[in-house]
């Protein structure tokens, strides 16, 4: 018997996508080689709607807002539903400037979040590093930003496999290379063994890879483009945690943010590069993003380096995710494209996935990752080149 919807992907927006699904009463299947596996579990989980925030994206800040203020009922349901730590965890954030160049930017940052009505405290270096010591006495500046918080993606995906399996969710390990249609209708997916799976309804989201599938109408799968991340994790010897908040920080222009977990690890992150979909971990990489760190935290020379990974963040022209049904395809829906912000989005998006699925009306804040805005259409350039930022 063929499900009632797809799911082409297996990382946290598809796992938690076909979980709200299921919940509804409908039939799921997840297909996914390696769920859990892709950029979800390279992630750093910043829920940093205030964060983020840049001057070219406010339009994208109540979608921000909406979903990050979804996350702690989130997190409840899905422990209730799991028997496991969601890996939410709310430490506030704090911005920092290393220079005078760097603070004269964060002065910059401080304002233009004030105008927008977000809850910001400006701090001196002396007030920045009583909140965090471990903070270098060269920190020129800070600001607070109490209202972003974290998650881990890594128990965030184990949460939602268990949850998924509880609700009857089926996950099938294959590769989808192709979106089956019959005259402008969805007919199910074709995996790279042959092998033909049925269903009235798919969804996208596969990530980066969306834009590598087959059969989806002229020119749509080319609006999601791979944007390579590079980030380390890091260990104190002790298990002692480093910092107690999400420090985000400006050095000599670059930006660097470092993600304690609470038990002695901590991300360190990271590149963002236009390179296709290469994953490979470059040295001098490695050198920038520890160089920075260290500068703002100097006892990050003394911690154990366990892990540096690449992951490939889903971007769009614009950089705005793709949040709906399709009217290209009738019976296509995308949740895909979230560049920087996968981990903040997961709970609205699963959320109007549902909603689609079911036949309800997902939430007007949406308005801004309609797919069939004319930032996105076919006729859209990609941009090329590559640059320093920060991934979800």
């Amino acid at each position: 018997m063929s499900p009632d919807a797809i799911i082409v992907g297996g990382g946290l927006i598809g796992l938690a996508s076909a979980w709200r699904a299921a919940e509804e009463g409908l039939s799921v299947t997840v297909v996914d080689p390696a769920p859990a596996s892709g950029a979800s579990a390279v992630a750093a989980g910043m829920l940093a709607p205030v964060g983020e925030v840049d001057y070219s994206e406010q339009d994208l800040l109540r979608l921000n807002i909406a979903s990050s203020r979804r996350w702690p009922a989130f997190a409840r349901e899905l422990e209730a539903a799991s028997g496991q730590d969601a890996g939410y965890r709310q430490c506030g954030t704090l911005l920092v400037g290393f220079d005078a160049d760097d603070a004269r930017v964060l002065e910059d940052m401080h304002d233009f979040r004030v105008e927008l009505g977000l809850e910001v405290e400006r701090l001196t270096s002396r007030q920045t590093r009583r909140r965090e010591p471990a903070l270098s006495p060269r920190v020129r500046v800070g600001i607070a930003a109490p209202d972003d918080h974290q998650a881990d993606p890594r128990q965030a995906l184990r949460a939602l496999r268990r949850a998924a399996d509880a609700a009857g969710v089926e996950q099938h390990h294959a590769t989808v290379v192709r979106i089956d249609q019959d005259r402008a209708r969805i007919t199910g997916v074709t995996t790279d063994a042959g092998e033909r799976l049925a269903a009235p309804t798919v969804v996208v989201a596969a990530g980066a890879a969306s834009g590598q599938l087959e059969g989806l109408p002229a020119g749509l799968g080319a609006r999601v483009r791979p944007v390579k991340g590079q980030l380390l994790r890091l260990h104190s010897r002790n298990g002692d945690p480093v910092l107690g908040s999400v420090v985000r920080g400006i050095v000599a222009g670059r930006r660097v943010y470092l993600v304690p977990r609470g038990d002695g690890r901590l991300v360190v992150g990271a590149t963002q590069e236009e390179l296709g979909h290469d994953t490979s971990v470059t040295a001098g990489a490695v050198r920038m993003l520890l160089d920075d760190a260290t500068r703002l935290v100097p006892e990050i020379d003394e911690l154990e380096l366990v892990e540096a990974r690449a992951g490939l963040r889903p971007g769009t022209p614009d950089n705005r995710p793709l949040i709906g049904a399709s009217q290209g395809l009738e019976g296509l829906v995308w949740a895909t494209g979230h560049h920087r912000n996968g981990v903040l989005l997961t709970p609205i998006t699963a959320e109007a996935v549902a909603a689609v699925l079911t036949g309800a009306s997902p939430d007007a804040v949406l308005a801004v990752a309609d797919p069939q805005r004319p930032a996105v259409q076919p006729s859209t350039t990609t941009p090329a080149g590559a640059a320093t930022g920060d991934p979800p």
